[in-house]
């Protein structure tokens, strides 16, 4: 049994400042509560700004690309200043700084992309020349290589500023996470939930993951009383894939890996940020051997890639 928080000794939270992200604590919060029955107070959530956070004016493949939105985080984790941070594990690099593991991911939500416009259209049916607004390197390749009538803008910001800018006709519609609004619980945006057969997500779309320092044994021993190993088996596999490929939030990947008995499918896709071409790939293995699957599969994308595919990565 761990050394449990109290409220003269609380666990420290770590996390973004965003409604979506303040959501995604509170969750986790509210996991280890009831595994331990612990009160609110004995839990403290440290909101942290990222470089990802400050600057918004700007592309994110601008300001760096990997870790903008995980990098302060990780540092107070390593400095003692929180002792788990949240995090959604889509922006999340595949590589941990040393001393930092992710070892427990919540259960994961939808991870299918939701298209929003104001109209309640749907995707198909967006008249020639609309505009689709999205900060996503992978939404925007997927947008154009589908509907290359289609203006594709940069549009940066969290949930309510994005449907913010649909109501200022800065963009005619946009893409949003289902998982992202279900935490919210918006159900008053208007949404059509796109099939993973038509729009793949990214690599660890719906998932929460919560990091800790490799020595502290006792937030392990908490943190494995919340863990959800059904989606970390998926993710084995979704995170390698996205590891051999060397890719980041700011890269146009997808990939999705579901469980189906003893088995894991995993299917994924690399496209050029024009959204001009495509490649995709398919497998499936045993649930153990995901993560080599995903490695599998991601080197048979870099095989047969033509000279010149990957010249756009960062």
């Amino acid at each position: 049994m761990p050394d449990l928080p109290t409220p003269d000794a609380p666990l420290r939270i770590g996390t973004r400042g965003s409604p979506l992200a303040l959501a995604q604590a509170h969750e986790t919060r509210a996991r280890l509560m009831a595994a331990f029955d612990l009160p609110e107070a004995a839990f403290q959530i440290e909101v942290i700004k990222t470089t990802g956070d400050r600057i918004i004016d700007r592309p994110l493949k601008e300001i760096g690309g990997k870790g903008l939105f995980t990098r302060e985080i990780e540092e107070a984790l390593a400095a003692g200043v929180i002792d788990i941070a949240v995090h959604s594990m889509k922006d999340m690099p595949t590589l941990q700084p040393d001393g930092l593991i992710i070892d427990c991911y919540l259960p994961r939500e939808d991870v299918r992309d939701a298209f929003v416009t104001l109209s309640g259209a749907a995707f198909a049916d967006l008249p020639s020349g609309s505009v689709v607004g999205s900060s996503s390197l992978r939404r925007r390749a997927q947008i154009i290589l589908r509907r290359p009538d289609l203006k594709v803008v940069e549009f940066r910001g969290n949930v309510q500023t994005r449907m913010k800018k649909l109501g200022d006709g800065v963009a005619d519609a946009t893409f949003l996470a289902m998982a992202g609004l279900n935490r919210l619980k918006m159900e008053d945006v208007p949404r059509h939930a796109t099939d993973v057969a038509e729009m793949l997500p990214a690599v660890a779309q719906g998932c929460i993951g919560i990091e800790r320092r490799v020595a502290d044994q006792n937030a392990a021993q908490m943190l494995a009383a919340i863990h959800h190993a059904e989606t970390g088996m998926r993710l084995n596999c979704e995170r390698q894939f996205l590891k051999t490929l060397d890719g980041s939030c700011e890269t146009p990947i997808a990939g999705l890996a579901e469980l189906d008995g003893t088995m894991l499918r995993f299917r994924g896709e690399i496209l050029r940020p024009d959204g001009s071409d495509v490649l995709t790939v398919a497998g499936e293995c045993p649930i153990k051997d995901g993560a080599a699957l995903g490695e599998r599969l991601a080197q048979d994308l870099l095989d047969r890639a033509p000279d010149g595919f990957f010249d756009w990565r960062i």
